[in-house]
C-alpha cells in the first residue's frame, strides 16, 4: 500500500477527498491528516508518506512554502496540489518546487484523482528501479575494485587462514580470471627498503608504496589477470593467471613480466627490485603454497649471510664506538679508515642484503645524531647531505661505501662550520677552524696556530681575546671539555682514555680543567647522566 497524507485547513475539503474513492481498493491508504504546513512537516518527520495531497492556501505555512520544504527535506515524496483559485502564479511556484501536478478543487473527480495517484505510483516505481540499478552497479564496482582484489591477493602472503579459499570465492562470484588454467605468484622486494623509508612518516611511506605498486601494475599489465598486492616492509606479491596449458610458456611469461617490472621500477622510480617465482598450480586455492615457496627463495637471497652478520655484532660494536669517537674528534682520516673497514667486512654480501641495511642504518643513525647535536637548527636538506633517495640506485657494496663516505664527509663539514661560526674576523675564523681540526693533538699552541696562519703570536692573542672574550688556551680547553662530555655520553670509553683522546696528556690536569669549566668532576658528570632511581 502506498501511504497518502492529506493537508488542508478546511475539514470539509479533507472529508470530500477522503470519501471520493475506496482508497485500499486502488492500492492506497490514508496515513494522516494535517490542517497546515507546519503540522504536515511534523507528521512527515514521524512517518514519511509516499504521496502528499496539499491545499495551496493555508494559515501558518501555505502550500507553496510547504512544497519547497518537502523538496528540500523529503525529496522522494510526490506532491499533488489542490486549490480553489485558478491562479497561474500558484501553479508555476508549486511545479517549480517539485509538485507533480495541480488540480482545482471544483474540478476534482474520482477519475482525475485516481489518474494522478497512479501517475505518482509510476514515478515512484521508476525511481525505485533506477535506484536498484545504481545500487547494483555501485556494489559491482566496489566488488571489482582493484584495491579489494589486491587485499585478497596480499592475504595469501600474510598467513591469513583460508586466504586461498577466500580469493577463489571472490574470483568466482565476480567472474574473474575466466578460462584460466594455470596460476602462479612471485615475491618482489624493493631494496634497500629499510634505508629508503626509515625517516618517512606513515603518510610518506604509504605514498611511496602506492607509487611503487602503481608502477609495478603498469609494467605487468591488466590487473584482472595479473595483480600486485602489498605484503609489508617493501615486500610485494604478484599474482599471474593464464589460459595457456604449457607450464613452461606460463613461467616464461612470468619471467618476462617481472623483468619488465624491475626495469620500470628503475626507470620511473630509481628503485632496485629482486624477485623470486613460485611454482604453478591449477587452482587459486593453492596459491598460498606457491607464495610460500617464492618467499623461501627470496629470503635465501635477501637474508643471506645473516648468521655471519650476527657473528660480526661484537666486532661491529667496537667499530661503532670508534666511529663515534673519530666523528666527535672530527678526524676524517680515521673516520674514512673505519668506514672502509666496515664495508670490507660486507664485501661478500649483496647490497640489498638485510644485514647490510641494518649495519648501514646504524651508521647513518650515529651520523644523524651527531649533526643534530652539533648543528641543531639545521635540517638535513639545509646541511646538503646526500639524499637517501639515491640509495635506491646503488648497485654494489662499493657504491654504498662511496655514498656513506660522502655522507660522513658532509656531516663533518657542517660540524666544522658550526664550530667556526660567529661574527668573527677572517683571522679568528681560521684560528677557530684550526683548533677544531687539531684540538686532540698534543702539539697545538698559540704559537703553532699563529705560525700556521702567518700571524704574529702577540697579534693573534690580542685579536682572539677581543673577539671571543677568552684567551686561546681557555677556548682550546673548552673545545676539549665539550668533546669529552660527548664521549662520556656514549658510555663506551674509560675516563683516562677520553682525556687522552681530547688532547690532555695529564689526567690530573684534565680533572682540574673539567671541574673548572663544568663545576663537576668527570665522574660526577657521568653519574649525572644516569637515570635517577625513585
Amino acid at each position: 500500500m502506498y501511504q497518502v497524507l492529506l493537508v488542508d485547513d478546511e475539514a470539509l475539503a479533507r472529508n470530500d477527498v477522503k470519501s471520493m474513492l475506496d482508497w485500499e481498493k486502488h492500492g492506497f491508504t490514508l496515513c494522516g491528516e494535517a490542517y497546515n504546513g507546519s503540522m504536515a512537516l511534523a507528521m512527515m518527520e514521524q512517518h514519511t508518506p509516499h504521496i502528499a495531497i496539499m491545499d495551496v492556501s493555508m494559515p501558518v505555512m501555505n502550500g507553496v512554502e510547504l512544497s519547497l520544504m518537502i523538496r528540500e527535506r523529503f525529496p522522494k515524496v510526490k506532491m499533488i496540489m489542490l486549490s480553489s483559485f485558478d491562479d497561474y502564479d500558484y501553479v508555476r511556484a508549486c511545479l517549480m518546487n517539485g509538485a507533480m501536478d495541480y488540480l482545482l478543487k471544483h474540478r476534482l473527480t474520482q477519475d482525475a484523482l485516481v489518474t494522478l495517484l497512479d501517475k505518482a505510483v509510476q514515478q515512484l516505481q521508476m525511481e525505485e528501479r533506477e535506484q536498484d540499478v545504481r545500487s547494483t552497479q555501485t556494489q559491482m564496482m566496489e566488488r571489482l575494485s582493484p584495491d579489494i582484489l589486491r587485499e585478497y591477493v596480499a592475504n595469501l602472503a600474510r598467513d591469513v587462514q583460508g586466504a586461498g579459499e577466500q580469493l577463489y570465492a571472490y574470483a568466482r562470484d565476480n567472474h574473474l580470471f575466466p578460462h584460466s588454467i594455470n596460476y602462479g605468484v612471485a615475491a618482489v622486494q624493493i631494496v634497500p627498503f629499510l634505508l629508503l623509508t626509515e625517516l618517512f612518516t606513515d603518510v610518506e611511506k604509504n605514498r611511496f608504496v602506492q607509487r611503487a605498486m602503481d608502477v609495478m601494475q603498469m609494467a605487468i599489465g591488466d590487473s584482472q589477470t595479473r595483480t600486485v598486492g602489498y605484503v609489508g616492509e617493501g615486500r610485494f606479491i604478484v599474482l599471474f593467471s593464464s589460459v595457456d596449458r604449457s607450464e613452461h610458456t606460463v613461467t616464461t611469461q612470468m619471467s618476462q613480466a617481472l623483468n619488465s617490472l624491475s626495469h620500470s621500477m628503475g626507470k620511473f622510480l630509481n628503485l632496485t627490485c629482486i624477485y623470486a617465482i613460485g611454482p604453478l598450480y591449477g587452482s587459486l586455492r593453492q596459491l598460498a603454497a606457491s607464495y610460500s615457496r617464492a618467499n623461501q627463495v627470496m629470503n635465501e637471497i635477501y637474508y643471506q649471510d645473516m648468521q655471519t652478520s650476527t657473528l660480526r655484532d661484537p666486532l661491529f660494536m667496537e667499530e661503532r664506538k670508534q666511529l663515534q669517537l673519530f666523528l666527535e674528534q672530527l678526524d676524517w682520516e680515521r673516520t674514512n679508515q673505519i668506514i672502509s673497514t666496515i664495508f670490507a667486512g660486507l664485501a661478500s654480501q649483496p647490497v640489498y642484503a638485510i644485514s647490510v641495511q641494518l649495519i648501514v642504518s646504524e651508521m647513518l643513525h650515529l651520523a644523524d645524531r651527531s649533526v643534530k647535536r652539533h648543528v641543531p637548527r639545521t635540517s638535513f636538506e639545509e646541511a646538503g647531505l646526500p639524499s637517501r633517495n639515491e640509495l635506491g640506485q646503488l648497485r654494489s657494496i662499493a657504491d654504498l661505501e662511496m655514498w656513506s663516505l660522502a655522507y660522513y664527509a658532509r656531516i663533518m663539514e657542517n660540524i666544522k662550520k658550526q664550530h667556526a661560526g660567529g661574527t668573527y674576523s677572517r683571522h679568528i675564523l681560521k684560528a677557530v677552524q684550526f683548533i677544531s681540526d687539531h684540538y686532540a693533538s698534543n702539539n697545538i699552541s698559540l704559537e703553532i696556530t699563529a705560525n700556521a696562519l702567518n700571524l704574529h703570536p702577540s697579534y693573534l692573542s690580542r685579536l682572539f681575546k677581543e673577539e671571543t672574550q677568552m684567551t686561546f688556551s681557555e677556548y682550546l680547553n673548552r673545545v676539549r671539555i665539550k668533546t669529552s662530555c660527548m664521549l662520556m655520553e656514549s658510555g663506551r670509553i674509560a675516563l683516562k682514555q677520553i682525556s687522552l683522546e681530547v688532547g690532555f696528556l695529564n689526567y690530573t690536569y684534565f680533572f682540574k680543567v673539567f671541574k673548572t669549566i663544568t663545576g663537576l668532576t668527570p665522574q660526577a658528570y657521568i653519574d649525572s647522566l644516569k637515570p635517577s632511581k625513585k
